[in-house]
C-alpha cells in the first residue's frame, strides 16, 4: 500500500497509528462496555487537526486532502471503531456540508469550533418515518420574519448526545415534495432543542446515538445553508464524502480483526501445532488479508477522485459497499479463527464483530449503494 502513499500520507498515517495506539487502544474495551464518550481523546483530536481534517488552516482546521482523511479515519477505527465513527460524521457530514454550502459568515461562525473539536457536529436527516427515503422527511422550518420555527423528530443521530452543532434538514416548503426541503444549522441550547435518551445499541456502544427533538425551535434565518429548496442537493454531497469515511472505518475494523485472526492463529496450539499450520486456518488468513486489501484500494480511489476533483459518486458507493461487508466478513472469520473464545468479550474479535454490522447500514444500507451504482452504470 506504501506504493500509492506519498512522503507526506506516509507521516499522516504513521503520526495518527501512533497516536491511537498511545491513546485509543488502551481503553477501547473499557468504552465499548461502560457505553462511554472519552472526551479526554476527542480534546486531544481536536488538537491534533483530527476533527477539522480537510477544513481550510484560516478557518482552524489542519488543511488536509481526503486520502488523508481515509488514513486518519481507517487507524482510529482500527483502535476504537466508535471514535472513529465520531471523527467521520463530524468531518464529513457536519462540518463539510457547512464549508461547501455556507457562506463567509456561516464559515466564521461555525466552522473554527468545530475544526478545532470545541465544539461536536451532528447530521440530523433520519426520521422515524424516513431514513433511505430522505425525500420522505417530516421536519418543518416555518419562516417566520428573520427566523424559521422549527419542528422535528431526528433519530438514531450520531453523535447526538454530545452534539452543539446539527445540519438539520427539514421541510420549508411542504407542498413542493423534495424539492421542498432545505438544510438548517440548528444549535444546542437553543429553547425547544432536546436531546433524548442514549440508544442502547449493539455497536458503536462508546458513541451517544440518540434522538435530537426541536419542539418550537427558533432559528435564525442566517443559518440556512445555500438556499430553501436545496436540502437533497446537500444532502446527497454531504453523503457521498461520508460514504468514504465509513468505508475507511469499516477497513480499520477489518484490519483489526484480520491482525487479531493472525495474532491468535500463531499462538494457539491444537493437534500439537499452532492453528495457523493448519490450512483451513490459513485459508482463512489469505481471504481476510485479500479482502481487506481490496476494499481498502477502493476507498483510495474514491478519495483519490475527490481530491482531483472529478466525479467520485459511484466510487464512494462501491468503495462503502466493499469496506462495509468486508469488514462483516473479515470479523465473522476472526471470530471463528478464535473459536469459543472469538465470542467471548475477553477477546477483541467480539467487538470488531458487533461494530462491522452498522457499517452495512448508516451512510446508505448495502441495497440503497448497489442502486446508486447500477444507476450510475445504467444511465
Amino acid at each position: 500500500m506504501d506504493t500509492f502513499l506519498t512522503e507526506k500520507h506516509r507521516i499522516v498515517r504513521s503520526s495518527v497509528r501512533a497516536f491511537a495506539q498511545r491513546e485509543i487502544m488502551p481503553i477501547s474495551r473499557e468504552i465499548d462496555e461502560d457505553r462511554r464518550f472519552p472526551w479526554e481523546v476527542i480534546e486531544k483530536m481536536g488538537k491534533l487537526g483530527y476533527l477539522g481534517i480537510q477544513a481550510p488552516r484560516e478557518l482552524g482546521g489542519a488543511g488536509m486532502d481526503a486520502v488523508s482523511y481515509i488514513i486518519i479515519i481507517e487507524e482510529i477505527s482500527r483502535a476504537a471503531a466508535a471514535i472513529g465513527l465520531c471523527a467521520s460524521v463530524h468531518n464529513s457530514v457536519a462540518l463539510y456540508p457547512i464549508l461547501a454550502f455556507g457562506n463567509a459568515l456561516q464559515h466564521d461562525k461555525f466552522v473554527p469550533d468545530l475544526a478545532k473539536g470545541k465544539k461536536i457536529g451532528a447530521f440530523c436527516l433520519t426520521e422515524p418515518n424516513a431514513g433511505s427515503d430522505a425525500s420522505a422527511i417530516e421536519a418543518t422550518a416555518i419562516k417566520d420574519g428573520d427566523h424559521y420555527i422549527v419542528n422535528a423528530n431526528k433519530v438514531f443521530v450520531t453523535n447526538g448526545g454530545v452534539a452543539d452543532i446539527c445540519v438539520m434538514f427539514v421541510r420549508t416548503d411542504p407542498a413542493a415534495g423534495p424539492r421542498g426541503i432545505s438544510v438548517i444549522v440548528a444549535e444546542k441550547g437553543t429553547p425547544g432543542f432536546v436531546v433524548g435518551e442514549k440508544e442502547n445499541l449493539s455497536g458503536m456502544r462508546a458513541n451517544p446515538v440518540c434522538s435530537i427533538r426541536l419542539s418550537d425551535c427558533k432559528i435564525p434565518a442566517e443559518n440556512l445553508l445555500a438556499k430553501e429548496g436545496m436540502g437533497l442537493k446537500i444532502g446527497l454531497a454531504a453523503l457521498d464524502t461520508g460514504r468514504i469515511g465509513i468505508a475507511s472505518q469499516a477497513v480499520g475494523i477489518a484490519q483489526a480483526a484480520l491482525l487479531d485472526g493472525i495474532k491468535y492463529a500463531k499462538e494457539r496450539i491444537q493437534f500439537k501445532v499452532p492453528i495457523a499450520r493448519h490450512q483451513s486456518i490459513q485459508n482463512m488468513i489469505a481471504d481476510m488479508a485479500t479482502q481487506v486489501e481490496s476494499a481498502r484500494l477502493m476507498v483510495y480511489r474514491a478519495a483519490l477522485l475527490k481530491d482531483q476533483k472529478k466525479p467520485f459518486s459511484k466510487e464512494a458507493a462501491m468503495a462503502k459497499l466493499m469496506a462495509s461487508e468486508t469488514a462483516s466478513r473479515v470479523a465473522d472469520m476472526a471470530v471463528q479463527i478464535h473459536g469459543g473464545y472469538g465470542y467471548s468479550k475477553a477477546y477483541g474479535v467480539e467487538r470488531y464483530y458487533r461494530d462491522a454490522r452498522i457499517t452495512r447500514i448508516y451512510e446508505g444500507t448495502s441495497e440503497v449503494h448497489r442502486m446508486v451504482i447500477a444507476r450510475n452504470i445504467l444511465d
